[in-house]
């Protein structure tokens, strides 16, 4: 934080309490108003059903507290000129985040047409939870945000994400306390192990406990006052306690909260900067308890609404119908005394400005949660310099990642001084043979380090921590702010983080369309440790389904690669590392892998996406008989393995072998960028010849892709169909029906007339599998044919 920073705050005067609480008290107004008015919005006649939105969606409950400390920010950003984000993390506080961008006027300078005035102000009460209008959940289209609230859990992972390698931000991350029950957030609360006091700026907790969540009360809201500070400091916090209903009280006691906070990080990032302390941090956070739905209906019907779960949504809910319910409503836009935090043409106060800061300090206006205004070009340095010689096909051998490895190392170097690339994964990088990565940064740790330990480094930008949530959380937070990334996992195991995905999906695609977010470096996976090669893992670690899962997803978003070697594997992470605004992902494996391309046609082929391997078939020139296509580092073995047999087997057969990098080149061109036209389609796979495809995950994805397609009735695909144990890495093919034999006899099966003149070939064929089922169980290996197959065009 900045030296303003670590000066002690003052104690606001009652003149400044005073000047809050107008400001409270108009972003409550404002929030209100979002929920029920379409007209009217400054109250100069009576309220009248017709000023009644007809359909009333949004929720009270959460935006007075939002409120109260969007206030409260914005005092201590401005009396201590410090940079300042927040992360919103209860659901549906879209009214609140939405009112408080309106008053400070950055929603006004983002999207002209919503003047902050009285017409400005039915605009933006208008166009909330309303058709063409913006969603009730603080989204994309919000100035100031960075998270998506309709999905509970992720807040305090986004914050710490937002909070490496920005040390001078300060990030609060206000956490319901419905959030507070997820899993993810739970383990979040961890974060702070990985939080570099020297590098890292400050995240600042602040738990809002107002006591209910739907309909429930909430676990850490009835957890007495010891027991949830003993939980809380258990998690490394010192926790300051602001409680209460009484306005005046509760604003003093929060400002006092805010100012010890601010001092006490001040406080810890000068001894750890400056005097070398290496301690970990026990860091502030604040638990701040206020009833659900403050200042709203205390009672409707009868029934208690104010402190209870009844005050989530829409505390009145009969307004238009209910004449009792519209002179309740009326009396409570009211109770806010609009006429004095607005003047006659509906613009704010002095007193309601007065605590609001200036320029991009706004946390409307704050360019960290526009990520792609501060985001630079990542230096990576040329490819040939980290790519393996490849003097024919399929001569050598390398372990792909392994030789990602060493790019990933080089950019670590490259990025040392500018701190603005990180690697997350779940205790997998070296598993994933990323290893090399430590020669240039360590694993980013502030716990106990023992003389056993490897790799941990106070400092580091290698992130490990057993919750595939935490690594996306993180990730996204540091992208979201303007940085660079990749998430390397186990292939089965990141289906944790699929609603995660879908969010940051959803973020990216309603970005784009907002001509005021600037893109920003792409979400990047790496799945290894793949369904096929899982030795000694079996079954529990073989699932490919998340290529599946992210290709239903927003085209305009969404890419797949599946590189067939190392060196492909270099261009197309070279690639999803320059790219924007993508969520990019890439299926490679760590174990030895043929080597299939050079550098040169490795760049030439990840560009085409999809294309004909001249040396591998036999067309010599003539139309094929069959095509032979692959997908994965596998299956592509695979199929030249039955290329190979069928060479040798039927010389006379003309084959054709296609390899696929991108899956998306598979759909049609007007269903994805990167589509194919029907010309294209037909001139790789033809029009009217079997296609016998070998793909890596579920086979009904191929067929998905390319249903459409006018030889999608030739088309067989072989893939996972959800066969696995743990047995040697060739049974794994046989099981599935993806190994060389079967796509030999499944091109006997298709081609015309080859079912009766290749039948002994076809019975070798099932010999050979025999054979192998036989010989795994009684020497626990692969026959030696496929154990020491290569490639001999």
């Amino acid at each position: 934080m900045p030296e303003a920073a670590q000066h002690h705050g003052t104690a606001p005067t009652d003149e400044e309490l005073r000047a809050l609480d107008a400001h409270w008290r108009a972003a409550n107004y404002l929030a209100a108003g979002q929920i029920y008015l379409m007209s009217n919005p400054l109250l100069t006649e009576p309220l009248k059903p017709e000023h009644i939105k007809p359909r009333l969606l949004g929720h009270w409950g959460t935006s007075p507290g939002l409120n109260l400390v969007h206030t409260h920010l914005n005092r201590v950003i401005k009396a201590r000129g410090i940079d300042a984000l927040c992360v919103w993390g209860p659901g549906h506080g879209g009214p609140s985040v939405l009112a408080n961008s309106w008053l400070e006027g950055s929603y006004s300078e983002t999207y002209p047409d919503v003047t902050r005035d009285a017409r400005g102000m039915e605009r933006l009460f208008r166009q909330f939870s309303f058709p063409g209008g913006v969603p009730s959940h603080v989204a994309p289209e919000v100035p100031g945000s960075i998270h998506e609230g309709g999905e509970l859990g992720y807040s305090l992972a986004h914050a710490y994400g937002a909070a490496f390698d920005h040390p001078n931000l300060l990030v609060a991350c206000v956490i319901g306390d419905g959030e507070a029950e997820t899993g993810p957030l739970a383990a979040s609360w961890h974060s702070n192990k990985f939080l570099d006091p020297v590098h890292d700026g400050a995240v600042l907790p602040i738990l809002h406990l107002n006591g209910y969540k739907i309909a429930n009360p909430t676990v850490l809201s009835r957890l007495p006052e010891p027991e949830l500070g003993e939980l809380l400091r258990g998690y490394g916090h010192e926790p300051i306690t602001v409680a209460g209903d009484d306005p005046v009280q509760v604003h003093r006691a929060l400002a006092q909260a805010f100012d010890e906070a601010l001092d006490r990080i001040a406080l810890l990032q000068r001894t750890a900067r400056e005097e070398d302390v290496t301690q970990r941090p026990h860091w502030p956070m604040i638990v701040l308890r206020t009833p659900k739905g403050w200042t709203g209906p205390a009672e409707v019907d009868g029934v208690p609404v104010e402190g209870t779960w009844r005050a989530h949504q829409v505390p009145l809910a009969g307004v238009r119908e209910n004449p009792q319910h519209l002179r309740q409503l009326e009396a409570w836009l009211r109770s806010y005394r609009p006429e004095e935090l607005f003047d006659t043409d509906g613009r704010p106060s002095a007193d309601v400005l007065a605590c609001v800061p200036d320029g991009a300090r706004r946390l409307g206006a704050t360019p960290y949660a526009n990520g792609g205004l501060l985001v630079r070009e990542l230096p990576i340095a040329s490819l040939d310099d980290f790519a393996v010689p490849v003097d024919k096909p399929g001569a050598t051998l390398h372990e792909p990642t392994r030789v990602l490895g060493g790019l990933l190392e080089q950019i670590m170097k490259d990025t040392t001084a500018r701190r603005d690339f990180r690697l997350v994964g779940p205790d997998e990088t070296a598993s994933n043979r990323l290893d090399a990565v430590f020669g240039a940064s360590g694993k980013a740790w502030q716990a106990e380090v023992l003389p056993v330990d490897e790799h941990l480094d106070r400092h580091g930008r290698v992130m490990e921590i057993l919750s595939e949530h935490l690594c996306q959380g993180w990730l996204e937070g540091y992208l979201l702010t303007g940085r660079h990334g990749l998430f390397s996992c186990y292939e089965a195991f990141v289906h944790i983080v699929d609603s995660m995905v879908n969010q940051h999906i959803k973020w990216l695609k309603t970005s784009r369309e907002l001509n005021w977010r600037a893109p920003v470096a792409s979400l990047n996976y790496l799945l290894t440790s793949h369904v096929w090669r899982q030795d000694h893992n079996g079954f529990s670690h073989q699932d490919p389904g998340f290529v599946d899962h992210v290709l239903n997803k927003s085209p305009q978003v969404v890419r797949v690669y599946l590189p067939p070697d190392a060196n492909s594997l270099l261009s197309v992470a070279d690639h999803a590392l320059r790219s924007r605004d993508y969520v990019n992902v890439i299926v490679a494996g760590k174990q030895p892998c043929f080597d299939w391309l050079s550098m040169d046609q490795a760049r030439v082929h990840c560009a085409r996406g999809a294309g004909i391997w001249e040396w591998a078939g036999t067309e010599n020139g003539s139309e094929p008989d069959v095509v032979l296509a692959c997908a994965g580092d596998v299956p592509t073995q695979e199929v030249l393995a039955a290329a190979q047999l069928l060479r040798r087997h039927l010389p006379q057969l003309a084959v054709r072998v296609v390899n696929v990098v991108d899956m998306t080149r598979l759909l049609p061109q007007e269903e994805h960028p990167h589509g194919m036209t029907d010309f294209e389609y037909n001139g790789l796979f033809t029009a009217d010849k079997p296609v016998i495809f070998a793909y890596h995950g579920y086979p009904w994805l191929v067929h998905r892709l390319a249903y459409r397609r006018h030889g999608h009735g030739n088309l067989h695909v072989r893939g996972y169909r959800e066969s696995g144990t743990t047995t040697t890495p060739f049974d794994m093919v046989v099981r599935n029906d993806l190994d060389r034999y079967r796509l030999v006899m499944d091109v006997i099966d298709r081609v015309p007339g080859l079912a009766v003149r290749a039948a002994g070939v076809r019975q070798q064929m099932v010999d050979v599998r025999a054979r192998h089922h036989a010989w795994i169980r009684e020497h626990g290996t692969d026959l030696p044919e496929v154990a020491d197959w290569s490639w001999a065009s």
